[in-house]
């Protein structure tokens, strides 16, 4: 976390004087290098398993059987061509079905060791593994305001400040669209400004989706102009998108396809996403939900390496969980952190990239039921191991609502969520049978002093920026400190002082020049 720090254990240590105490404050206060912060992006999951071996191999068979024998429907004339010169056959019903070893093939092809890179490249991201990366998603039609408790319709300058924010939280690994811009009524001037906001107020790796094919080549001329030339972009995608190519059930999405294919050309990585909603339009049990993303997001592994084997491509399997008892979605469910954890293992399963969604809460603000929903569902899915958790932070309401609040709350969450994914080390150091034998034979009778506690006290333990830890005398001594007040306070201070100033103005001013930008210049630096 951004106050995490570490210890200096050669700074010389005057136990009776303020001297020691001191240097040792000092010490602490220093930044903590990033391979020795206690949590960071690509900590290893995979100890949490709700599908046991059996389970895994037969949602694969079931998800074969489902694509030879049922196939996908309305795929476009460009993916009939592709697909079916790749091997797959289309009935005289005009679905696509696919034959298992067609699949086969194309999985021996698929990429793998693939990097989803920032402007920075502080921030490049390698899926993979059971390497776990948190970030944004929900392109919410509202923006949730936690002083009025009310929603109101977003802007573009609300997508960019929530990319800022996101751009200053260590735990928080990437940005996908947050909003939708209700400000921008023309579907052009919507996707461009989205991308706009997004790559202009981070540089972490940015999602973001577009409308139709000539939206997506727009889209491309100005990630040229951010990256300096096409060449330039070509060698450091720093922005992927987030297609959803089926409808489910089992149906391609025409217009979506094509857009992929535009990006697959022009050099995009591609999230190949798969969002049924179990009960609704993907089956009911929790195991046929799994069934059907997985069969789907098997078709887009086949569709992607049909068009360029090895493109990077993430196994976006997102399937959402239905309230049965009024068929609304209900993102803050256990179950939806049970079909995250097993899409995180499916995607093991066939050694992809993976990514899914979980955490976007049924509770309309910040409060207790928004936390237990928040936390319990993130540390499930990433103890999955599951690569891209998306949707993990700022969202509410199922998604329709986005709090630009929260998301300095859920930085705390998501350390903590971190951490659990860590788990425990065990070594001779670890198991601290040294510290003990001095502690206890003629020692303190405790460890708070020891080298080993002062020098783990930052590597070991996470510590919340926002969380309250002070005793009830001490909470009521400060004035009683309340959390949403302290989100609010700092979110306000973020606005107020972090600009990112990585595209330049005289990028900025052509891009201006070429395209209808919603935000004003006035808008993206300090106040005078």
């Amino acid at each position: 976390m951004t106050d995490a720090t570490v210890v200096d254990d050669t700074a010389p240590r005057n136990r009776r004087g303020s001297g020691g105490r001191a240097a040792r404050k000092a010490a602490r206060a220093a930044p903590l290098p990033e391979s020795m912060r206690p949590v960071r992006a690509g900590m290893e999951g995979g100890t949490f398993k709700p599908l046991n071996d059996a389970g895994m191999k037969s949602i694969h068979e079931t998800a074969m059987r489902a694509l030879e024998e049922i196939g996908l429907g309305d795929a476009p004339p460009t993916g009939v061509e592709t697909l079916t010169k790749a091997g797959a056959v289309q009935g005289d019903d005009g679905r696509i079905r696919f034959s298992p070893s067609l699949v086969e093939d194309m999985l021996a092809v698929a990429g793998r060791e693939i990097t989803l890179v920032g402007q920075d490249p502080m921030y490049d991201i390698h899926p993979g593994g059971h390497r776990v990366h948190y970030g944004t998603a929900g392109a919410a039609v509202f923006v949730y305001d936690p002083i009025a408790r009310e929603n109101r319709e977003p802007t573009v300058q609300d997508l960019y400040d929530s990319a800022r924010i996101t751009d200053t939280l260590d735990n928080i690994h990437f940005f996908q669209r947050t909003l939708t811009p209700r400000d921008t009524v023309d579907p052009t001037d919507m996707d461009l400004n989205t991308l706009y906001a997004c790559v202009s107020g981070t540089t972490k790796h940015v999602g973001t989706s577009f409308t139709s094919v000539d939206r997506a080549k727009k889209g491309l001329e100005m990630l040229h102009m951010v990256a300096g030339s096409e060449s330039a972009w070509r060698e450091r995608p720093f922005v992927s998108n987030s297609n959803c190519f089926v409808v489910p059930p089992m149906k391609f999405a025409t217009e979506s396809c094509e857009v992929m294919e535009t990006l697959i050309d022009g050099g995009m990585p591609i999230l190949l996403l798969s969002a049924g909603q179990a009960g609704a339009t993907a089956p009911a049990p929790l195991a046929g939900a799994v069934v059907q993303a997985v069969a789907e997001c098997l078709a887009g592994v086949v569709y992607v390496n049909a068009i360029k084997p090895g493109h990077p491509a993430i196994f976006g399997t997102w399937p959402f969980v239905s309230d049965l008892r009024t068929g609304a979605m209900s993102g803050g469910s256990p179950e939806q952190g049970l079909l995250t954890a097993a899409c995180g293992q499916m995607a093991r399963y066939y050694d992809l990239p993976g990514g899914s969604a979980c955490a976007m809460s049924d509770s309309k603000e910040m409060d207790m039921q928004a936390g237990y929903e928040r936390g319990m569902a993130n540390v499930m899915a990433g103890m999955s191991g599951l690569n891209m958790i998306y949707e993990s932070v700022g969202m509410h309401a199922s998604l329709l609502s986005h709090c630009l609040d929260s998301l300095v709350i859920d930085n705390d969450v998501i350390g903590a969520c971190l951490r659990c994914v860590r788990g425990i080390e065990v070594n001779d150091d670890t198991m601290a049978l040294e510290t003990m034998r001095e502690v206890c034979i003629g020692g303190p009778g405790h460890y708070l002093g020891s080298d080993q506690t002062l020098r783990l006290m930052q590597t070991e333990y996470v510590y919340p920026r926002l969380g309250d830890r002070t005793s009830p005398k001490e909470w009521l001594e400060v004035g009683k400190p309340d959390l949403i007040e302290k989100a609010i306070a700092r979110k306000n201070e973020i606005l107020a002082e972090h600009f990112p100033g990585h595209i330049s103005d005289e990028v900025d001013a052509q891009i201006r020049e070429k395209f209808d930008i919603f935000i004003p210049r006035e808008g993206m630096k300090p106040a005078a």
